[in-house]
């Protein structure tokens, strides 16, 4: 029991100290590559056998009962352009994930190991034109581990909700008018789903891609900034920390800031609120995102 409230707490601290641990594992490329373990609710053997889905995306493989729950099953090779993973006929495995508020099912080639690394040790890739690719790190061998943009690939194999509901467009009607939002987030598909939100809603908006981008765009005076969006898994500066960072300075320690990301479960609201952020918003649900925009622009 003890040695178990140990590993807990390390972990939670390590949300303290701009640090990640992530789980390694390799596709069918034979290329290693990493996910948060905040994300993975379990790993288990793949059956052999999963009944396919009518109608779904060729990198759906069907649906797996987990405790009760029908989870899509998505081979990650293939969703992310590479051969897919030929489980009816060799040992592949599968990882549990949570995203978004709901859990999904992945189909990797084989897991490896965990590995702590600091996000000043995690880097976006600069002029590489890869989608479903967000950032590299590296394995004590030097071998570079890819991080994948997993918004991206669920938005493309399984679709996210985009837009507000009738109600809620009525509601926004005119709200953000004259009011600046600086978004903070390292995926494309985050930015351009938050962006469009946020036009709807009236607001001027302004996206950058990593909080030390967010820091400068603070620091060259634009003009106001009324809210903060912020993801937090993020190359360089996690949100948590990012977050602190505006609380000790002088100049930006009264905007408001929202945390919003895909690690859904409870534990994150509670560590944004320690960090300093007036709201945790899972991703991406944008009805209630709208709400608590508002319940924080008109306070």
């Amino acid at each position: 029991m003890a040695s178990s409230l140990d590993e807990a707490l390390q972990r939670s601290n390590l949300s303290q100290s701009n640090q990640m641990e992530m789980l390694t594992f390799r596709l069918t490329d034979n290329q290693l590559y990493g996910i948060n373990v905040f994300k993975i609710i379990e790993i288990i053997e793949c059956p052999s056998r999963i009944d396919r889905m009518p109608n779904s995306h060729p990198a759906v493989k069907g649906a797996l009962d987990f405790r009760g729950n029908a989870l899509a099953v998505i081979d990650l090779s293939e969703a992310v352009g590479l051969p897919a993973k030929e489980f009816h006929d060799e040992l592949a495995y599968i990882i549990i994930c949570e995203y978004n508020r709901s859990l999904t099912a992945f189909v990797i080639h084989a897991p490896e190991t965990l590995l702590t690394r600091s996000w000043s040790d995690i880097h976006k890739p600069e002029g590489v034109n890869a989608v479903s690719l967000v950032a590299i790190a590296y394995a004590d061998s030097g071998e570079a581990i890819m991080l994948l943009d997993i918004e991206t690939i669920l938005s493309n194999v399984v679709g996210i909700e985009r837009d507000l509901s009738t109600a809620a467009m009525t509601e926004a009607e005119g709200k953000g008018s004259g009011r600046h939002v600086l978004v903070v987030d390292d995926s494309r598909t985050a930015i351009m789903l938050l962006q469009s939100v946020l036009d709807k809603m009236g607001f001027t908006n302004t996206a950058v891609m990593s909080a030390d981008k967010a820091l400068e765009y603070l620091g060259n005076e634009h003009g106001r900034v009324d809210l903060v969006i912020s993801d937090i898994e993020m190359p360089g500066m996690d949100g948590f920390t990012f977050t602190r960072a505006l609380r000790e300075h002088s100049d930006y320690k009264d905007i408001k800031v929202i945390l919003h990301s895909s690690m859904s479960n409870p534990s994150n609201r509670l560590k944004a609120e320690q960090a300093g952020a007036n709201k945790f918003v899972a991703k991406f649900d944008p009805d209630s995102l709208s709400e608590e925009i508002f319940s924080l622009v008109e306070a």
